[in-house]
């Protein structure tokens, strides 16, 4: 009997190493498949102004190659290790960002040193767009007035105020730590979405707020902008981040991009954001309209007015939830839900019924994807791009892969454990090997179990999906991330409500389903029994 157990254990780790094999292949070949050489690949990060200067570069170089934007990618670290990886071609960013956030330079560095050192990351910046969005500090008008704030100094003199800072800037390196040490502040600070801080402010909530100097809400708000008088601050002249290759590899749209330089003012970014957030129009849109009037031409094609959101943000939310992405953004959802979910089914159920029989190596696997559950989403997804080398779907795939793990090896475990011994041992008497008994007899009475897990693998895998556009894996998410930017409450709702909806009909299909195989298990060992 003990060769007869062996033998199953065997062909279950075999099962095992040729589902992660054929897992393992299945993500090459569509890293392979999802970046083609031949097209320019434009990143940006997640907050309004990225997303527009991000369509101005991808109108402007499509003239000449195929573009692929690849929207609100993340804070700095994750958009620049998409570009160091080659999973963007380029993206738009900062001096100052780069000097202090990338490079780690204890001063502002020229155009000159910041390319002597990115040369060997094979990196260069390029095409200074024309204007500075720097970082300061603001807070409602009528409270800087009444309480005669008027610069970083005088704001430290008044510990009591709330801050309410975004979770970049606490984590920059030229963010809230080095202004804290060169100011003296000791305020208590919350950190929020830079989309959301508005808002917050606004409602009183919070009292001081970090922004960019560009943000078309500073006047709409009336809030007053507070003086750096120890100028802690660089400057953050914007321009072009890029892979040394690009000009070699897409001569005619970089000769295009280069004819940006110096195009853009900060009034103009102030007027293109406000359009953004204030009227509602779309960043393609956007882009177009500067590239027109650039040009000299007095209007933009049909095609872009007919897309105009000003008319569906007046509709408002009905409007934007039945917006012309909805079947987009539902196939990419559930592609990325059904491949998690079901690499997790191969990998976690013959990984639970190699386990079970041994109690310490069910607590030791079992342990390890619990603590997979305790890692953050987006850490456990910059973990990935890190190691993988790619954004998008690939680490979106696995990361979703690995927290639908533990619910279904569980499951399974506690399945298994629930098959009462007396048919185990009819089983034996009856001369079944231990693969047939795990076949016939141990898998069939546990599946309703590993069925709940698998229901409950998926719940999670279609909430935690919505993070996925954080790296550019589509779905849901992506209406989510661009409403954080815009501080849209109606287009975040137009993502989060058809995830609820697809989770609703994920728990009625599973609920049926159950159903149907408990009553097919009824059956089943009331045959048995007659069998004994």
């Amino acid at each position: 009997m003990k060769n007869k157990h062996d033998s199953a254990m065997t062909f279950n780790r075999l099962w095992l190493r040729w589902a992660l094999y054929g897992i393992v292949n299945l993500l090459i070949s569509s890293s392979m498949a999802a970046e083609p050489n031949d097209v320019l690949r434009i990143g940006s990060k997640r907050f309004t102004e990225s997303y527009i200067l991000a369509q101005i570069l991808a109108q402007t170089a499509s003239a000449s190659t195929n573009v692929q934007v690849r929207q609100g990618l993340g804070n700095t670290a994750i958009v620049y290790a998409a570009l160091l990886t080659g999973s963007i071609d380029l993206y738009p960013d900062y001096v100052g960002t780069i000097s202090q956030e990338i490079l780690k330079s204890a001063k502002p560095l020229s155009i000159e040193e910041i390319n002597a050192q990115l040369k060997s990351h094979g990196l260069a910046v390029a095409i200074p767009l024309g204007f500075n969005n720097g970082y300061a500090l603001a807070m409602r008008a009528e409270s800087a007035d009444a309480m005669g704030i008027k610069t970083f100094t005088d704001l430290a003199r008044h510990p009591a105020l709330r801050l309410g800072l975004s979770n970049e800037f606490i984590g920059r390196r030229d963010g809230w730590k080095g202004l804290a040490q060169k100011y003296g502040f000791t305020h208590s600070l919350i950190s929020l979405d830079h989309g959301l801080a508005y808002d917050a402010l606004v409602k009183k909530q919070i009292d001081v707020t970090d922004i960019y100097t560009t943000d078309a809400k500073i006047d709409h708000l009336k809030l007053r902008v507070l003086s750096d008088d120890r100028a802690y601050f660089p400057r953050y002249d914007a321009l072009v981040l890029y892979r040394l290759d690009v000009p070699l590899r897409f001569p005619g749209a970089w000769q295009a991009m280069q004819k940006l330089s110096g195009t853009i003012d900060e009034a103009a970014m102030i007027g293109m954001n406000a359009r953004a957030e204030l009227d509602g129009t779309r960043f393609e849109e956007i882009a177009h309209d500067h590239l027109t009037t650039l040009a000299g031409a007095s209007a933009p094609p049909k095609k872009f007015a007919a897309a105009n959101t000003n008319a569906e943000a007046g509709r408002g939310f009905f409007s934007k939830l039945a917006s012309q992405d909805l079947w987009r953004l539902t196939v990419e959802h559930l592609r990325l839900v059904v491949a998690s979910v079901a690499a997790a089914v191969l990998i976690a159920v013959p990984l639970g019924v190699i386990i079970f029989p041994s109690r310490r190596w069910r607590t030791v696997v079992l342990s390890a994807a619990s603590l997979l559950q305790t890692v953050p989403s987006l850490a456990m997804l910059a973990i990935l791009i890190s190691l993988l080398g790619v954004i998008g779907s690939v680490p979106a795939l696995l990361a979703l892969t690995l927290y639908a793990l533990l619910p279904i090896m569980r499951n399974t475990c506690a399945g298994l454990a629930e098959v009462p011994d007396g048919l185990r041992q009819a089983g034996r008497a009856l001369g079944m090997s231990a693969r047939d008994l795990l076949y016939q007899i141990e898998l069939p009475l546990a599946l309703p179990t590993i069925i709940a897990g698998i229901r409950t693998a998926t719940a999670i895998a279609i909430g935690t999906a919505t993070i996925a556009a954080f790296i550019g894996a589509g779905g849901y998410g992506e209406r989510i991330v661009t409403g954080l930017a815009l501080n849209d409450q109606g287009l975040m709702l137009a993502g989060a409500v058809p995830a609820a909806l697809l989770a609703l009909l994920s728990e009625l299909g599973f609920e049926w389903f159950e159903r149907a195989v408990n009553k097919a298990q009824g059956f089943r060992n009331i045959a048995m029994v007659d069998q004994t």
